[in-house]
Formats: C-alpha cells, structure tokens, sequence
C-alpha cells in the first residue's frame, strides 16, 4: 500500500512539474503602414474631418493592451514623413522642435519603425533627425552606406515578451533612385530585398535563436522589375522564397492584404497589408506553446482591422493640441486669390487649367521650351476665391524638385506616346470608351469606374501643339504639330525639356521604356534641378502674383473629336458622376 501511494505521488508530482514547464504565450502585432502624415483626426488640405488616424489607432491600441498588456508589439511600416502638411511643417517649417511624427510615435508606445521611399523623399536632414528622435529602432536592412557594409539604420531588433523572443527585419523598396533625387539619399545604396533577407535571415537564426521573425516590408505583393534593375514590390516573393518567416507585414502599394504563402520549405507564411492613411491596422495573434522555455507550438491568426471609425484618443488630442494648432495656423495662411475654381478632372479629357499653371510654372522656372506633367491628384480642385497654403498640397502633392533635361524631339513624341497608352484605350467604335477604365468586377454594375493605370503617369506637354488619335494602336497615338509659337519641332533636335524629379529619374519608366534612354544615363541628361520642391515654387508664384486668372493653354487635343467628345462625356460621368 505504501509503494501504492509513494509510485501515485510521484506520478502526480511528475505531471505537476511537467505542466509547471508548459505555458502558452499570447502575442498580438500591430501595424500600421503609409501613414502619410494622418496624425490627427482632420485633414488639414481640405480642411474637414478625416477618418482614420493615429489618434485612432491609439484608440485602439490602449484598448488591445488592456488584453495583451507588453505582449502587444506596435510596428509602423514607413511612408509616415509625407502626406499631410501635419508631416510637412515639422519636416521643413519648425525644424528646431523634436519632430512631431516623432513624439506621437513616442507617446504611442512603438517598438520599431521601418523606413519608406516617402520618408527618404524628405531628405537626409529630416529622416535621420526623425529617426534619431524616435525612441525605438528605425529599420532598414537594404539601405547600405555607400562606402561599405554599414548600415545606417538597424537591419533588424528582437524583442522579448513573456520568454518569447521576436526577431523583426525591416526592408524597403529597392526603387528609390528610379524617384527620387540623389540629393536627397547621397552616400546610400539601396540593396535587392531577395539578397538581403537571405543573408540577414542566416544571421538572425544563427546569432539570436528567435522563436517568431517578422518581416517588416516597405513593398507591395505584386513584384516586377524598374528600370531593368530593381525588383519592386517583392514582398510575396521573399515570403516564398526566403524561408524563416513567420509573418511578412507589407505596406507601399496602399492595398489592403490579408492572406497566407507556402514558402519553399513547405511553411505556412502570413502576409498582411493595411494599406494606407491609418484607417485600417495588421491585426496579428500568435499563440504560442512553451515547454521548459522551448517554442513547441505556434498558432497564428491574420485580420485587417478597420479604425477609420474608432473613437478617437483623447489622451492622444490633448498631448499634441499645441502641435495641432501651429499647424492650423500655418495653412491658414492666405496667399493669393483665382478667379476660377480649377479642377483635376478636366485634366484626363484634354488640357486643363489645374495642370497647365504647373506647366506654366515648370517652363517659367526652368527656363525650358517644353514641360511634361500630370495631374498627382486623382480627383481634387482648388475653389474660386481666396486661396491658402492648405490649397498648395491639393495643387501639388509631392515634394518633387523641378528638373530640365536635354531630351530630343523623338524621346519627347515617344515619351507621350507611352503616357497616352497608359491612359487612353483604343477605340475602334464611337461606343467605346476614351480613357482606359478597369473592368468592373462580376455583379458590381453600380462600383464606381478606374483607371487602368495610375493617372500620375499621365503625362501631358505643353510648348508644342500635337493631337492624340484614339483610334490608332498604340504607339501610333501622338502627332506633334509644331512647337507652340508655330516654329517647327523637329524629331532630331535636342530640347530644354521642364520636367518633376520623379520623372527625371525614371519613374513611370515614361523616360526609360517609353523614350529608350537607358535608367544609367538620365542623370547625364540633367541640366538644371532646383533645391526646393515644386510647391515652394508654386507658392512663392501665387503670392507673387497676387491673383491669377487659371486657364487651360488648349495645346492639344483627341481626335477624331466626333468620337472623343461623346465619348469624354460618357467616362466622365463613370469616373465622376454627372457634371454640375
């Protein structure tokens, strides 16, 4: 009976000490990805409420952790410099402050950032001052100083909650030198994503044994090759390829994505995507099964949870409502009067007042016989009357410099002829449409129409006179008349060509695919670049002027126009709704 009793006590014992050494873990990430300058509740361009936010999303959070209290991983995925004049006037206007974008990330409890091809669009001086005053790790594995291996960012942190141990490597994009300036990453190198995981992923394994490794990708999950060198949006394909991964959080291309891979090992890889302005966040759990400190077990589970209507922090607006109010204050600011209310819509259907005052201004600054531009802007206008500094960033949305090429006449005609394939479809019927439109999708008669292709790639010209035919294939569209003074253009000569520095460096590929100028040699073709961006500019000529009479420069048109016209007014009333 005793041996009984003493064999059923150690047993019991032994099951005690077993389960003493088994617990389960709950983690719970949280992205968010391209931001855009959505601090607040408000949108400060068009000066309404806004939805989405960060005042949101800490909502939203601080709610999370009342479950997961430290176990909750907050992680933003870059693009969060640009956007909104909340981000602009703490990059450009108060410098001396600690960054807002900064403080708020702060405030937020963040554990890591990610760098974004917006953010390096700001310039060194601001994105490294916003980094050096973030007080968590901003990655960047694949940003590699020129003169070496080093990097100037983090390649990756690991995090420890509760005995877990979370590696995450942060990437961007590869294609920063196809848009923006080298002045603005000068001494930096962008490196393949592939490569890069490769060889950070040997290292995390090896050296810090994590039991989760969470990519943190500032790309998209449709990968192809720019400019013949750089694969973009490669986030799916070091998923599958690059085995390791747990979850990929993706961000850039501002779609949404919630979805599962099979890596070349046979594992099973999350990918998620929120898209962007903060009105949406990566929603991850992970339940993971520890014995005697070992990972035997991991359940994951992938949501996209929508903010855009939380309740918004008001922690959060009462710690920045002095930032809130320097910012109200600065796009208050009245700087100059039209006469006419001007429009991007008009803009996809034939010359129009909103994109010719910024030819207007590129071919004044540049001195250039020629401009090409496009309206950044899907739908967006500036009303008749008083116009403030908030109105600046619906005029121009970037901070794209100003360049003027060398191009000749027959890279400028092949130039436009690949913007008018982008945007125009081929009629073959007075039916048909004018503008190349996305197929609806099956039952959805009543979803409003798109663009094919994105419409910052649709190029006009002003300094010359040309017809687009829509009738004629691609490739055969554009006829250059004459230059705009009825000189003659000639296909050999070589112009003074106005151009924004996206453009300039490649992207679109309008300049590599379309005129055949190799990515290599754009750089030799710059003659001029100005050290401010074009909304300075636009801004400083406004003022200038005072007030300003906006007119289209009627320098090209589509033909036949018996066909185009009709057809202008059938896909306006798609893409808009009915025309007041």
């Amino acid at each position: 009976m005793k041996k009984l009793f003493f064999l059923l006590l150690c047993l019991s014992l032994g099951l005690l000490f077993a389960t003493a050494q088994e617990k389960e873990v709950k983690l719970k990430l949280v992205e968010t990805s391209d931001v855009h300058g959505n601090y607040y509740p408000y949108d400060f361009i068009r000066r309404s409420d806004a939805l989405g936010s960060l005042a949101r999303v800490h909502a939203f959070v601080e709610k999370e952790r009342e479950v997961y209290g430290d176990n909750l991983i907050l992680l933003d995925n870059g693009d969060f410099l640009q956007g909104q004049p909340s981000a602009y006037y703490y990059n450009y206007i108060d410098t001396v402050a600690s960054h807002l974008g900064a403080e708020m990330l702060n405030f937020m409890g963040y554990d890591a950032g990610n760098m974004g091809n917006h953010d390096v669009e700001t310039g060194r001086k601001v994105f490294y001052r916003w980094a050096a005053d973030c007080d968590f790790p901003v990655l960047g594995a694949n940003i590699l100083s020129t003169d070496g291996e080093k990097t100037p960012f983090a390649p990756y942190v690991v995090l420890e909650r509760d005995g877990v141990k979370v590696a995450v490597l942060g990437m961007i994009t590869p294609a920063i030198p196809m848009w923006l300036p080298e002045n603005l990453w000068q001494g930096l190198y962008f490196d393949d994503m592939e490569k890069t995981a490769r060889r950070w992923m040997k290292v995390i394994r090896e050296k810090e044994k994590p039991d989760v490794v969470v990519g943190l990708f500032h790309a998209g999950k449709e990968p192809y090759t720019m400019g013949e060198k750089y694969r973009e949006n490669a986030s799916v394909e070091v998923a599958r390829n690059v085995p390791g991964f747990d979850v990929v959080l993706i961000g850039h291309d501002h779609a949404r994505a919630c979805m599962t891979v099979e890596n070349v090992a046979g594992d099973t890889v999350w990918v998620v995507n929120p898209a962007n302005n903060a009105l949406a966040v990566g929603d991850v759990e992970l339940t993971l099964t520890l014995r005697n400190g070992k990972v035997t077990d991991r359940q994951i589970t992938a949501r996209l949870t929508d903010v855009s209507h939380t309740e918004v922090s008001r922690d959060f607006m009462a710690r920045f409502a002095p930032q809130y109010e320097a910012i109200e204050h600065f796009v208050s600011k009245k700087i100059g009067y039209f006469t006419e209310t001007i429009s991007t819509r008009p803009a996809y259907f034939g010359p129009s007042a909103f994109v010719d005052l910024i030819h207007r201004l590129q071919l004044e600054i540049g001195q250039a016989e020629i401009s090409l531009a496009a309206p950044l802007s899907f739908d967006t206008q500036i009303r008749e009357g008083d116009v403030y500094v908030s109105d600046m960033f619906n005029l121009y949305k970037y901070e794209n410099m100003l360049y003027v090429m060398r191009l000749s006449g027959r890279e400028i005609h092949d130039a436009l002829e690949m913007s008018y394939s982008l945007w125009t479809n081929r009629m073959q019927s007075p039916d048909d449409h004018l503008l190349a439109l996305r197929d609806r999708r099956d039952g959805a008669a009543d979803e409003r129409a798109a663009f094919r292709h994105p419409s910052y790639n649709f190029d006009s010209a002003a300094g010359i006179i040309y017809t687009v035919d829509v009738t004629k294939p691609d490739g055969e569209k554009v006829n250059i008349v004459s230059m705009a003074d009825g000189t003659p253009f000639s296909m050999d000569k070589m112009y003074r060509v106005a151009v924004n520095s996206y453009r300039g460096n490649g992207g679109g590929e309008l300049l590599t695919k379309g005129a055949g100028i190799p990515q290599d040699k754009l750089k030799e073709r710059i003659e001029f670049s100005t050290d401010k961006d074009l909304r300075f500019y636009l801004m400083q000529y406004i003022e200038q002027q005072g007030s300003i009479t906006p007119q289209a420069l009627g320098q090209w048109k589509f033909v036949p126009e018996e066909w185009a016209v009709p057809a202008a007014k059938r896909d306006y009333e798609l893409l808009f709704g009915a025309q007041e």
